[in-house]
């Protein structure tokens, strides 16, 4: 069955945020897109945030879908897996990965409260993971919350800096770089 026309809609922006960065989803390209008008388009969305706010819940939903499935059954390989789906998205996926997690947009989570129960699909995995990790005593007890901020944070920074042009590193190299980065972090909290 072909998709509804709300689905065909949001596809399209997502297609256009992936390819363009948000600035690109306009509601006229939208339509145009998804082979409606623009008309169209309001009847299903009120306004572009609307459709922004729909299309940032799928995408954070799809992109958590696949992390942390890979790695081995140790600390050390969970933890490579981790890294390696988050960088895989950040630097696969450019303006999805700034559009979710570093653009300033209504609606987007806010840590702590957003993220403490559940808030965020694409933070979650790595907080059970660190539940797990202190529970096996491979990291000290403390806030799993804020251990999982400290960890992403480092990596989220090193993203920043690549992305912007500030590393000159080969992907691999500086793929290198976040995965003893992470280790160094990891020093300061290991069990």
């Amino acid at each position: 069955m072909a998709p509804g026309t709300a689905q065909r809609l949001a596809d399209a922006a997502l297609a256009i945020l992936i390819a363009e960065g948000a600035p690109a989803v306009t509601m006229r390209r939208v339509a145009a897109d998804a082979g409606v008008t623009t008309m169209a388009t309001y009847r299903h969305f009120p306004n572009r945030e609307a459709l922004l706010r729909t299309v940032a819940v799928s995408a954070q939903r799809d992109v958590a879908a696949t992390w942390g499935r890979r790695g081995g059954a140790d600390f050390a390989g969970q933890l490579a897996g981790l890294l390696d789906d988050f960088l895989d998205f950040a630097l696969g996926q450019p303006n999805l990965y700034a559009f979710l997690l570093t653009d300033v947009r209504e609606g987007a989570r806010r840590f702590p409260e957003d993220f403490a129960e559940g808030g965020s699909p694409t933070f979650d995995p790595l907080v059970v993971a660190v539940r797990h990790w202190m529970a096996a005593g491979y990291l000290r007890a403390d806030d799993p919350l804020e251990v999982a901020l400290t960890l992403t944070s480092c990596a989220q920074g090193l993203v920043q800096q690549y992305l912007g042009g500030r590393m000159g590193l080969p992907e691999a190299d500086f793929r290198a770089l976040c995965a003893r980065t992470v280790g160094r972090v990891l020093n300061g909290i290991r069990g």
